[in-house]
């Protein structure tokens, strides 16, 4: 049986309720994001700088800018 959810706040809330009963041990198996489930976000940060692209190390670590 595979079950699927999301952490929420430090706990694993599933996607649809699950037919186990209260205190059934389960083993959790963490999905790295894959390429394409990362594509899905490009484009939906608003508000970054006009060179956030070319100077991103800058405005995420703080390096100076090249």
């Amino acid at each position: 049986m595979t079950l699927h959810g999301t952490v929420v706040n430090g706990k694993i809330v599933l996607d649809e309720r699950a037919p186990l009963p209260d205190g059934t041990r389960v083993e959790v198996t963490v999905q790295e994001p894959t390429l394409l489930s990362l594509l899905k976000l490009a484009g939906t940060a608003k508000d970054l700088p006009a060179d956030f692209g070319a100077q991103h190390d800058h405005y995420l670590h703080g390096t100076p800018k090249r």
